[in-house]
């Protein structure tokens, strides 16, 4: 590593946790970015969902050009000193079961930092410097993003737990100590340190899509406290079509498959609030019926192409959480320590 490399701050083995599945495009533009880092990560994990020989080129062409950049690295818990490790799965898991394969095979490795997300963003080129500088006494880490058009990216920080549902209006100032005190986490982009999943186990893959990471976020804010920063670190690459609410917020687009598991989730959130002591049963239902109302809304304004489907997903999932919620062989994900 050059004099110029070695004199910046960085994060000591620090894994890069990607999830990908069929998107080798934007996949493609992450690799791009992780190139231009200006220091270089321990590791870079890249979990396929799709197991396919298309994405699996990709990877080996991506870290021949890495290994020629930064060379080898510190060997990890099987010996091996290339950077980047590809992890494919023999079949989709979901961004959830992704992200607990991917953090589990780096935890395995030896890694000390998590820094996670999906294929359809770029890390900026300082972003581990960056968040370094907040790893001396924070444990989770939630960067800021821009979004797609090059805009600043609210994200919903502060989750209202006996409701079960994002503040929508948490105030978007940093404030004094120019950083959040947050309860909750995104996958896209989010940086935890080892202990914590030592403590709170890996990510749950059983939500296979949505809450996954606000619930990790929720579990983690019950032995640290997470922060979210001002300083952006990603870029999102994907436009998604939205609904902007007075200039101030926007409902994205989403999928059926999205709608059903928005609410049958929710019977995983439950449980989850009942082993802290957290279930406030009639404030939760609330919430439910609030999150169900959003996804209407977000069925006529925009998705209105998608109503009679989705609506049938909507009920489905909400029917199907609370069979969750009554399951009596369910179990949290175990404390590894």
């Amino acid at each position: 590593m050059s004099e110029k490399h070695a004199a910046k701050k960085t994060i000591e083995k620090l894994a890069i946790v990607v999830v990908t599945y069929k998107r080798q495009q934007l996949l493609a533009k992450l690799f791009d970015s992780i190139e231009r880092l200006t220091v270089a990560p321990w590791r870079i994990v890249i979990v396929d969902n799709e197991h396919s020989d298309e994405t699996h080129g990709m990877v080996d062409d991506f870290a021949a050009r890495i290994t020629k950049q930064w060379g080898a690295t510190v060997a990890d818990a099987s010996g091996n000193e290339q950077r980047v490790v590809y992890a494919p799965q023999t079949a989709n898991l979901g961004g959830a079961g992704g992200f607990s394969a991917g953090v589990k095979k780096a935890y395995e490795l030896g890694a000390e930092w998590f820094w996670v997300m999906d294929d359809d963003v770029a890390v900026e080129p300082e972003g581990i410097e960056k968040l370094a500088k907040w790893t001396a006494r924070h444990d989770v880490i939630q960067g800021s993003r821009y979004d797609y058009d090059g805009g600043p990216f609210y994200w919903q920080y502060d989750f209202i737990v006996p409701l079960g549902i994002p503040n929508p209006i948490a105030p978007a100032a940093f404030g004094r100590a120019g950083y959040r005190v947050m309860d909750t986490l995104c996958f896209e982009g989010g940086l935890f340190r080892r202990r914590v999943v030592e403590k709170i186990g890996f990510p749950d893959p059983r939500f296979f899509i949505y809450w996954d990471d606000t619930i990790y976020g929720y579990l983690a804010s019950k032995v640290t406290n997470p922060i979210v920063v001002p300083d952006v670190v990603l870029r999102r690459t994907r436009e998604i079509g939205n609904w902007d609410i007075a200039g101030l917020r926007q409902l994205n687009s989403t999928s059926d498959m999205n709608r059903y598991h928005i609410m049958r989730n929710r019977g995983y959130m439950a449980r989850y609030f009942m082993v802290h002591g957290d279930f406030r049963p009639f404030l939760f239902a609330l919430g439910t019926v609030a999150t169900a109302a959003k996804e209407v809304i977000r069925l006529v304004m925009v998705d209105r192409e998608h109503v009679r489907t989705g609506l049938v997903q909507i009920a489905k999932g909400w029917w199907d959480s609370r069979k969750l919620m009554h399951d009596p062989n369910w179990k949290p994900m175990p404390a590894l320590k």
